[in-house]
């Protein structure tokens, strides 16, 4: 099968990809070196695990995913509620217990992660808002610099929340060791410098290699300033994860807040560069890759990892091509780590933790903060609470928050959603807010009230006050135009009921309309199939001002100012049949055959047989009248289909009622031939049509039709004939 083909990235591998991806991958790897150690520390390992995470889980992520360019890596969120679980649990970090946890939590976010993929759970991300996700991203980002902090003034990291930490940031300042504070301060100022000016130079690797050689060279350890521990070179390959060591209940917890994070955080960034990249990925297959890489790491024993945006925007800046880069950076890593760990014991801790606050000031979504601010404060609220929410509470309570609050959002936009009133601009098609268009007015003793909203419990209220404060002294109809209205929930289609009975005490006429088709089915299992029947629920505006009375163009104003408007008969552009067929869906032909039996029972008790030629079918007191030419002719010819129904009074005069119809079938066509002749046109093609479908909605009708017309005609010759014979 297609989707677990290993490598897909490099089917159809081009030889000129080569330099590029081998020079990039090698330069992502040596980037890594200082990035994963340091947020290896920050989950609570020693830094050379972070090493160790950046071999095989990235080889497998590159094995699985569909993204040519997406690099995996030991990352600040994961590293960070991984550290912030140890804490919560009193767990030292680099403990026995510490090194047991972790890649629990690595397999269990691992196989979170397969059974999202088997649940195909990548479009679950649709459903975390970007204010919500970025603002967890940067509280857990601060949340970490504050944490690491006191290692730059030399003490150890810090633990806990916002308070915790203050106080531990407090008790450094007061047991500040300058040395360290100046190696750690220096070279976070160096590297921020960079990212300013010269944001593709490789500050970090330089950095770290000049640390190294001021270790060497002065022996800054000698003056108090504290060093990674050494590292023998090697890897400590694959392992188990000791069930019996964790408590298994918060390890699983805990790594479904990691799990949904990496997806989330991976495929939101993914979609962004494949966009930008003019590529598609498969949502699922990444998730699959994600889970495959977290799986890698549980057995070498790291902590969980996640795709790496600043690695990623490295490779993409550096032009690397395939998922060849990735396979470099990891056997570069490997190769590291059994031939050249030696500089890791030299490497002075306040220079690594400044190169990790760095890289974590590029995670803190400040740019987003200012836009949301701009445009959306209650956005910003959101971004803030989630932010805030890490900071004060814990990752597992601030995304909780963000979440909650986004849902708050979502109601509050639904009970005060945008709603207007509309009319028409004189000599133009159309209906327009009447508060956007200076030249749009009120039709006279018509309100037609646009509310672009789903109805629910939370709005009804609204919709119905909105609607009881339009009514005037003169309003006769109200229409609402409902084409943003998609669903309904029984509280509000109660309260739409109640709308429209309390304006028929009034007397005054009310409609619902521009809904689609699909809404029309959900009125009817709420019990309000009542207001299809009488016609309360109509396609268009245009059908239900047709059905009001004004059937024709131009509407009076209720200024009663002059106006050109073309004169044309909104019947025929109604279609009313095909109304019915949206108004009753697959109870249309049902429907259309009890109107033509309510016309059949008038028929009877027609006092002239010759009045139906005249004055065409008997218009019904119902809420489906003013039907149009081609409407009424599709009546007539389902009337013929049913003309065996007539009476016994009429039944032996079954010829004349054929031919009276057929007249009057005639009379509508020669109608149009003066006076619209485009819509004759449509008339003989819906004609056409008309025959197959009544062939098969009503097969042995149309067979008896078929024959009396056939009899008809030879009636008719034969008459013909003894005529010509008597002359």
């Amino acid at each position: 099968m297609k989707q677990w083909l290993l490598f897909e990235t490099l089917r159809g591998y081009q030889k000129n990809y080569l330099a590029k991806d081998i020079f990039t991958g090698l330069l992502i790897a040596a980037v890594s070196i200082p990035i994963s150690m340091g947020y290896a520390e920050v989950a609570g390992l020693p830094a050379v695990y972070g090493l160790y995470g950046s071999v095989f889980p990235i080889l497998f992520f590159a094995a699985f995913t569909s993204s040519p360019q997406f690099i995996l890596g030991v990352d600040a969120a994961p590293a960070a509620i991984v550290g912030a679980a140890l804490a919560a649990l009193g767990i030292e970090a680099q403990s026995e217990a510490a090194m047991q946890y972790i890649p629990m939590m690595a397999l269990f976010t691992g196989l979170w992660l397969l059974v999202f993929y088997f649940l195909k759970s990548g479009k679950i991300v649709n459903y975390i808002s970007t204010p919500v996700m970025g603002g967890f991203i940067s509280g857990i980002a601060l949340t970490i610099i504050l944490m690491q902090i006191p290692k730059i003034l030399g003490s150890s990291s810090g633990t806990g929340e916002l308070l915790e930490l203050s106080e531990h940031i407090l008790e450094a300042v007061k047991q500040i060791h300058l040395l360290s504070a100046a190696l750690g301060a220096g070279a976070l100022l160096l590297l921020m410098a960079a990212k300013k000016y010269a944001p593709r130079f490789p500050a970090a690797i330089v950095l770290m290699v000049l640390g190294v050689a001021a270790a060497r060279m002065f022996h800054v350890e000698d003056y108090g300033v504290k060093l990674l521990a050494s590292v023998e070179p090697g890897f400590p390959g694959f392992s188990l994860p000791d069930f019996r060591q964790v408590d298994i209940t918060h390890a699983a917890g805990r790594s479904l807040t990691i799990a949904v994070v990496v997806m989330a955080e991976t495929l939101l960034a993914e979609n962004n560069f494949a966009s930008k990249n003019h590529y598609k990925i498969q949502d699922n297959r990444e998730i699959l890759a994600c889970a495959m890489g977290n799986l890698a790491a549980a057995f070498t024993g790291t902590c969980p990892v996640n795709g790496s945006i600043s690695r990623t925007v490295m490779n993409e800046q550096y032009g690397g091509k395939t998922q060849a880069v990735s396979l470099t950076a990891g056997l570069s890593m490997l190769l590291l780590l059994l031939f050249g760990t030696g500089f890791i014991g030299s490497l002075p801790v306040p220079v690594l933790t400044a190169i990790v606050i760095a890289a974590l000031t590029n995670v803190v979504e400040l740019r987003l903060a200012k836009r949301l601010f701009r445009i959306s404060r209650n956005e910003f609220y959101i971004f803030a609470a989630a932010c805030g929410g890490v900071l004060l509470l814990g990752s597992v309570y601030g995304i909780l928050i963000g979440i909650l609050l986004s849902f708050v959002e979502v109601i509050l936009k639904a009970t005060d959603p945008a709603r207007t009133f509309l009319g028409i601009v004189p000599g133009r098609d159309g209906f327009y807010d009447l508060k956007r268009n200076h030249s749009a007015r009120p039709i006279d003793g018509v309100v037609i009230y646009k509310f672009s909203e789903n109805l629910f419990f939370a709005n009804i209220k609204i919709f119905q006050q909105d609607i009881e404060n339009s009514v005037k002294e003169n309003t006769k109809c109200v229409i609402v135009d409902a084409a943003a209205v998609t669903d309904i929930d029984i509280t509000a289609a109660d309260g739409l009921a109640a709308a429209a009975d309390a304006l028929e005490k009034k007397e005054i006429q009310f409609y619902f309309t521009e809904h689609p088709a699909s809404m029309n089915e959900k009125l009817r299992r709420l019990g309000m199939g009542e207001m299809i029947e009488q016609g309360q629920i109509r396609r268009t505006i245009t059908a239900a001002l047709s059905a009001y009375g004004m059937e024709k163009r131009p509407y009076p104003l209720e200024e009663g100012e002059d106006q050109s408007q073309t004169g044309t008969l909104l019947a025929e552009q109604e279609d009313t049949l095909e109304e019915f067929a949206w108004a009753f869906g697959d109870e249309a032909v049902e429907k259309i055959e009890q109107k033509v039996r309510r016309i059949m029972e008038s028929i009877r008790r027609l006092p002239d047989m010759e009045r139906l030629a005249e004055a065409g079918i008997p218009e019904q007191a119902d809420a489906w009248k003013h039907l149009g030419a081609i409407d009424e002719d599709e009546v007539l010819r389902r009337i013929e289909l049913h003309v065996d129904e007539l009476p016994q009074s009429l039944s032996g005069n079954r010829k004349l009622v054929l031919s009276l119809l057929e007249r009057r079938r005639i009379t509508i066509e020669e109608t149009l031939k003066k006076e619209n002749p485009e819509v004759l046109e449509k008339l003989r093609k819906s004609r056409k049509k008309l025959e197959k479908r009544l062939e098969q909605q009503n097969p042995e009708a149309a067979r008896k039709l078929h024959q009396w017309e056939e009899d008809l005609k030879n009636i008719e010759q034969a008459e013909k004939i003894d005529a010509a014979g008597e002359f």
